[in-house]
């Protein structure tokens, strides 16, 4: 198709407009307060690590950020509310693992694309969890735990707090990895499994850092190795299970997201701010006392470990004919 010599005048001056337009809106940006949609309820970790976040990041972006919490249907209301919103800057998400690596893989009927209606910003934190066990456990170490487990197939079983949570898949993970049979025992959150397992009932919890980690303070329970890649700073005493099962890796990560066709100057301007506000001492203190490592990323780097992320569960959910039921 031919255009014609008026035509092209015209295309490309309704070109320019919209290249000024969203030059203009990147330079006046943020002239307003901006939403921060936790699609979790308050008080939760996800809530509790917004608003620490919200608070240095307002800072470094010259506004106020206001923490709105959409629960329900495990982050996927919440996450619809961003999706759906004007890519204008003005509503952002604190994304996790839940809403859009371990969710899109259990559910295929998710208000949402994952990957297509969103904007990534920055990977903002990971949450480990700490491998615990009973201190009448035969194993002391994880080498042990391992051989005791492959020497008493079916006997021992694990905790969870339900059905397709990251708990059950961290879990089946290392089940897949270190090649050992554990029978499942779902419970409506880890809190309620924990005098299950000092009791002996229960032969395995990998729980999170903060919640777990005080009970083998207090001497009522053993732990034998974090999740994380690598050791990490909350609990150094402690090895990694990769250490022993070589790419074992396991984290509730959070990440920072627009709806999809947010500017990217304005992704650029949030990604600085976020970025420094991660750097920020105090900010560090706080989210090392939630159990959450500071990140921050490139927008293409979050966007690059969700599909890494998104893989691996995808691979243990078919493999481990796992459900939300």
């Amino acid at each position: 198709m031919k255009l014609s010599r008026r035509f092209v005048p015209q295309v490309l001056f309704a070109g320019v407009l919209a290249l000024t337009g969203t030059l203009a809106l990147a330079q006046n940006y943020p002239s307003k307060p901006v939403r921060l949609v936790v699609p979790f309820p308050a008080g939760g970790a996800t809530d509790i690590f917004a608003r620490v976040l919200s608070q240095k990041m307002g800072e470094k972006l010259g506004t106020t950020l206001v923490v709105e919490n959409r629960p329900g249907a495990g982050g996927a209301i919440g996450s619809d509310v961003a999706a759906k919103a004007p890519a204008d800057g003005y509503t952002l998400l604190l994304a996790t693992s839940s809403t859009h690596s371990i969710g899109p893989n259990l559910s295929a009927k998710l208000p949402y694309d994952a990957v297509n209606d969103f904007a990534p910003i920055s990977h903002v934190g990971n949450a480990p969890s700490i491998m615990l066990v009973p201190n009448s456990s035969p194993a002391k170490t994880l080498k042990e735990f391992i051989a005791y487990a492959k020497a008493n197939p079916g006997k021992l079983n694990y905790a969870s707090s339900g059905n397709g949570t990251i708990v059950q898949l961290t879990a089946e993970l290392f089940k897949s990895q270190a090649n050992v049979f554990m029978v499942h025992i779902p419970y409506k959150g880890t809190a309620l499994a924990i005098p299950d397992l000092v009791s002996g009932k229960v032969d395995v919890l990998f729980d999170a850092l903060p919640t777990g980690l005080p009970h083998v303070r207090d001497g009522r329970l053993r732990a034998l190795a974090v999740t994380s890649a690598k050791r990490t700073s909350m609990a150094p005493e402690l090895p990694a299970i990769a250490e022993v099962l070589p790419g074992y890796e396991s984290n509730t990560w959070f990440g920072l997201y627009g709806p999809k066709g947010l500017p990217p100057a304005i992704v650029t301007r949030v990604n600085t701010a976020v970025n420094e506000a991660l750097a920020d001492p105090e900010v560090k203190t706080k989210l090392t006392q939630l159990g959450i490592e500071p990140v921050g990323s490139t927008p293409a780097q979050l966007a690059q470990m969700v599909a890494r992320d998104s893989s691996k569960w995808r691979d243990i959910i078919v493999s481990r004919k796992i459900t939300s039921e």
